[in-house]
């Protein structure tokens, strides 16, 4: 049976200081900025940028134009509306003239 052993502060701080090695050594070996692989991954968020700007677009162009056809759409119903109820009083004013002559 293994014996389970505790480290020691040495050994944590040895521990801390090899990552914090291994990080400084991953930022330094970062890429420089005129890498092809970099140069296509910003081509490539350039081009997803650019695509998002073209659907945001479209899509603000189409609600304008839902927005412009329910306009209409509305202006139209209201017109009916009122187109229908002048014909109502008119048809209620004639009836009141022609019981208006049947009582005279």
């Amino acid at each position: 049976m293994a014996i389970y052993r505790e480290k020691d502060v040495f050994e944590r701080r040895n521990a801390a200081n090899e990552a914090k090695k291994a990080l400084l050594e991953r930022f330094k070996a970062k890429p420089a900025a005129d890498d092809p692989a970099v140069l296509a991954r910003q081509a490539e968020r350039k081009a997803i940028l650019e695509a998002r700007e073209i659907r945001e677009a479209e899509k603000a162009r189409l609600k304008q134009e839902k927005l412009a056809r329910e306009a209409v759409e509305k202006a139209e119903r209201e017109a009916a509306a009122e187109a229908a109820r002048i014909a109502a009083e008119e048809a209620a004013q004639a009836e009141a003239k022609i019981r208006e002559s049947d009582e005279n």
